[in-house]
């Protein structure tokens, strides 16, 4: 478990974080989100030991980053944005000197053929990093992190540079790790968190101003449970027919998508989950549902409303 707890980093009269407080669970996929300013990377440093904090602690399964800094290091792996590879090694040989480095203590040969085979780096092992390409290279730098089979991984936006390919073996190769590690997941695209993470923490200028499941996100911001429907037929009978669905609380008609089609934003009970119920009163209704959906805002929606305005000293807008 990673508890991170008053985290505060000041540079003279600016706060790049500013009490700054949450936990990862064990076995947990986190998104680390903000914008560009927000205090994310320092936060990031700070876990990993890299800087101090000025004043808050770090503790990785017990060990406190400042009290027992090599107990905590050791219990995480860490990829940064720009890896740090020796471009004239071999993948191979880049991988042995990081074992030494860390004085890894398991059978070295059978461990970095682990390694190389988690990261799909098998049949590259005896290539020179710099004759890689940007998405092998990313697997390197994880492969590095992955030494020593620490139980927290942090990654700082492993996928920027990489095509929509890359991506895609990155989002897969993560999702495999969770299984086994506590993982840390920093990101600009949000279409990666939505699909990789279990749960996100928002930052804003050195606040965290939402830490909640991905899925519900919307509700976080908005403090309601809601349900977009696009459904062929009239306001009058579509409308008529959700009042009496088991759960449904108020219903909006957001805008027309199409002649006698329309889209509807529900409000429902928190904990209620009224897809069948709705399902069920549009096919007695003999209304044609085109699209349902849980929650009110899309991910980057909510991202933006989230990032866009001036955090109180509490942390709440």
């Amino acid at each position: 478990m990673v508890e991170i707890k008053n985290l505060v980093k000041q540079y003279g009269d600016i706060k790049a974080v500013n009490d700054i407080s949450f936990t990862v669970n064990d076995g947990e996929i986190l998104g680390f989100l903000g914008p560009n300013g927000a205090g994310k990377s320092t936060t990031m440093n700070i876990i990993t030991g890299y800087i101090s904090s000025t004043s808050g602690t770090v503790t990785i399964n017990d060990s406190e980053i400042l009290k027992d800094p090599k107990g905590a290091k050791s219990q995480i792996g860490y990829l940064p944005e720009l890896p740090p590879l020796y471009m004239d090694m071999t993948v191979r040989k880049y991988l042995e000197f990081m074992f030494s480095i860390k004085k890894v203590k398991l059978p070295k040969k059978a461990h970095i053929d682990e390694v190389l085979a988690v990261t799909k780096l098998t049949d590259h092992q005896s290539r020179i990093i710099r004759n890689l390409s940007k998405g092998y290279r990313q697997r390197v730098g994880l492969a590095q992190a992955l030494l020593g089979n620490p139980p927290v991984l942090i990654l700082d936006e492993p996928t920027v540079g990489l095509d929509p390919s890359q991506i895609r073996e990155f989002r897969s190769l993560i999702r495999g790790l969770g299984k086994k590690h506590t993982v840390i997941f920093s990101s600009h695209i949000l279409s990666e968190v939505s699909a990789i993470c279990d749960r996100i923490v928002v930052i804003n200028q050195g606040q965290v101003v939402a830490d909640t499941k991905t899925s519900e996100l919307s509700k976080a911001i908005t403090g309601k449970s809601t349900l977009t429907l696009e459904v062929e037929g009239t306001v009058a009978s579509v409308t008529t027919a959700l009042k009496n669905v088991h759960g449904v609380q108020k219903i909006t008609v957001e805008r027309q998508s199409a002649e006698n089609t329309n889209v509807y934003n529900i409000e429902h009970e928190s904990g209620v989950d009224i897809r069948k119920g709705v399902f069920n009163a549009m096919v007695n209704n003999k209304s044609v549902i085109l699209t349902m959906n849980e929650g009110g805002m899309s991910l980057e929606e909510a991202y933006l409303k989230l990032t866009s305005k001036p955090v109180s000293k509490g942390g709440k807008k």
